[in-house]
């Protein structure tokens, strides 16, 4: 399959391989950034169905304070996740790692309450919420830019 050479003692491959790990990488590259691309439109296209600036999705941590607002009501889960993050922190600098695993089980639970909340606040079923805990790649964009309409934090 390679083409390699043994010049002075060393391992040389053929160019053809590393062409092709550039052109692997080349690909994914592209396809991360369209699918962030996905995901802020959807997320925009979110808030304003909620009622909320689009332009929020863009500014970290104030997108989570509003992603909590149209779900929750409140600030409810924007704080719990900042103490999940901060326990998750320290956790991880005092080489604690059962205190970092609890704190991404915390997050994992707060992910799907959060989606479960955000399905109901758009008027969706059960198996919606389950495919935005297991597809949100899939699902957000659905949710942003289907004709579905907010009613409100349940």
């Amino acid at each position: 399959l390679y083409n390699n050479k043994k010049i002075k003692g060393e391992l040389f491959m053929d160019s053809s391989l590393y062409a092709s790990l550039a052109a692997f990488g080349a690909f994914v590259f592209v396809l991360v950034i369209a699918i962030g691309i996905l995901l802020i439109v959807a997320n925009w296209k979110i808030f304003t169905k909620a009622g909320q600036p689009g332009w929020a999705t863009l500014i970290p941590f104030y997108n989570v304070y509003v992603m909590s607002q149209i779900a929750f009501g409140s600030a409810i889960y924007f704080i719990a996740l900042i103490v999940v993050w901060v326990v998750s922190f320290i956790g991880n600098i005092s080489g604690i790692d059962f205190i970092s695993s609890l704190a991404s089980l915390a997050q994992l639970v707060l992910y799907i309450i959060y989606c479960a909340k955000i399905s109901k606040a758009f008027q969706k079923s059960i198996g919606f919420t389950v495919g935005l805990v297991v597809l949100p790649v899939i699902f957000f964009p659905i949710l942003g830019f289907d004709s579905s309409r907010y009613i409100g934090p349940q």
